[in-house]
């Protein structure tokens, strides 16, 4: 199991052929996030509608990469945050492929997923929702959606251990990485939540990101999440 492809599928890529900048994925993790997958397991105890909102049309690695990458551009740039001008459309991000956002090596790209992953599964357990009985349940229902006994043991990993926000801080090797991190967590959570409102705060914090940089994460995101 690929952890690109389990990022893909993370955010309930489809696969869809016409998917623009995106990867197309049609194994067995076709069911998907969308379909209560990965992310309705962990979601289960938030906000199943707004998981809804979530199911991107291109793949996971190219969305968060491109959101990220508009961000960060637009940031430096100098631009305001500014919201799509297209209600209900899918928003365009642009492809960063071959920079830190989205790497050309193979290995380098499987590893910035595999961080991005653990950043999305710890994300999800900002709400506490996560107690000892819902891992057990989440735990037992893996099976069912076929990831692969690797893609089982990262998760379980991940509920395992203690929501600890300075860890995933430490997984970004600068600062595009960083405002990638904060942009795939920001796609779990309800950031209007209190509990995880506080767990974005504090992340941002520890990835040292410009208040700036992330009004436009939230911006950029809010487009992709609601269309």
């Amino acid at each position: 199991m690929q952890m690109k492809s389990l990022l893909d599928q993370f955010l309930g890529s489809n696969g869809d052929e016409n998917a623009q900048g995106g990867v197309s994925n049609k194994g067995a993790l076709a069911k998907g996030a969308v379909a209560g997958g990965l992310l309705g397991l962990l979601m289960s105890g938030g906000s199943p509608k707004k998981m809804l909102k979530r199911a991107v049309k291109v793949g996971g690695a190219a969305a968060i990469g491109g959101l990220a990458y508009k961000a960060y551009s637009d940031w430096q740039d100098g631009k305001a945050p500014q919201a799509s001008a297209a209600p209900n459309t899918v928003p365009q991000l642009p492809t960063p492929e071959g920079t830190a956002f989205m790497p050309a090596d193979a290995a380098a790209a499987e590893d910035l997923s595999l961080r991005l992953v653990r950043a999305m599964v710890a994300a999800a357990k900002a709400d506490g929702h996560v107690t000892s009985a819902e891992r057990r349940r989440i735990l037992s229902q893996l099976p069912q959606l076929g990831l692969g006994p690797e893609a089982e043991a990262l998760i379980a990993e991940e509920l395992d251990g203690p929501l600890d926000v300075g860890r995933v801080a430490e997984m970004a090797n600068g600062p595009e990485e960083a405002a990638e991190i904060y942009a795939a967590s920001l796609l779990v959570v309800d950031h209007e939540a209190p509990a995880e409102r506080g767990y974005l705060a504090m992340l941002a914090a520890r990835l040292k990101l410009d208040p700036r940089l992330v009004e436009h994460l939230h911006t950029n995101a809010q487009a992709l999440v609601e269309f």
